[in-house]
């Protein structure tokens, strides 16, 4: 079915939004016999503890917004068995929350994912196919199609359809990533503004506050409060590990425009 890249990559830019992309990709992936979409976006894949990061994006397709509550503000999505795998695959995957089912995510699941788990068994969704992207500069997304119920021949039917929804993961999110906003982009912790921005990018570059201060044209003791409003703001005790900090969560890059793409060399 899906055998024209740019035929397909024509229907998702018709749309000018990245709700309209969105659902433009639910409708294809309906057509290959899936119920639900989950689409996730995580600029950094860990945090400084080596957690998983919470995404900066998660858009849904029929299923309930409590999910957001969930996977947000209970932890669910650094616990997910599926982004466990997700995070160490670069091949899509089918998976199946059933205790019996010999899928990949049958090894990271433990009393520590149960709630994960009860939270899907109990809203039917304990089946379905991720598509992991990852990007050049280590950034990640997710597209997970879902099927409701416990039909015993859906995997045999995902596993047939398994590549198509690949390229159909792929090109949406490549169309819908020129579409992201600054905030999506962005580590959802930490936010700073772009002339803290500047002065750590300079502080990286070695220059101390004096020579930041001629370089942008402001006062010395102006750069010393973003310097350490940045340093704050990171939770860090000085401006070097400011420096570590900003650059693990890629604050420090000149990210592309907004309607950019990491695709287009």
């Amino acid at each position: 079915m899906l055998d024209d890249i740019g035929t397909i990559r024509r229907q998702f830019t018709a749309h000018e939004t990245l709700d309209g992309r969105i659902d433009q990709a639910f409708e294809a992936m309906k057509q290959i016999g899936f119920e639900a979409l989950i689409y996730d976006y995580t600029p950094v894949p860990y945090d400084l503890d080596g957690a998983i990061m919470l995404p900066s994006l998660l858009k849904l397709r029929n299923i309930s917004d409590d999910m957001h509550d969930y996977w947000f503000d209970r932890g669910y999505f650094r616990i997910d068995p599926v982004q466990q795998v997700a995070l160490r695959s670069t091949a899509p995957f089918f998976w199946n929350y059933d205790t019996d089912a010999d899928t990949l995510i049958k090894r990271f699941m433990s009393d520590d994912t149960a709630p994960v788990a009860r939270y899907l068994n109990e809203r039917d969704m304990s089946t379905g196919v991720t598509v992991p992207v990852h990007m050049p500069g280590g950034d990640y997304a997710t597209v997970t199609g879902i099927r409701f119920g416990r039909n015993s021949d859906f995997q045999r039917h995902a596993l047939r359809y398994i590549a198509d929804f690949n390229l159909l993961a792929h090109v949406f999110h490549e169309t819908a990533y020129s579409l992201f906003d600054k905030k999506a982009r962005s580590v959802g912790t930490v936010r700073l503004t772009d002339r803290e921005r500047e002065c750590l990018r300079h502080s990286a570059e070695g220059y101390s506050a004096k020579e930041i201060s001629r370089i942008i044209g402001r006062s010395v003791p102006t750069v010393v409060m973003h310097l350490n409003a940045a340093s704050k703001k990171l939770g860090a005790r000085n401006r070097t590990q400011a420096v570590v900090r900003a650059t693990h969560y890629r604050l420090l890059e000149d990210r592309p425009a907004d309607n950019g793409s990491p695709y287009n060399l």
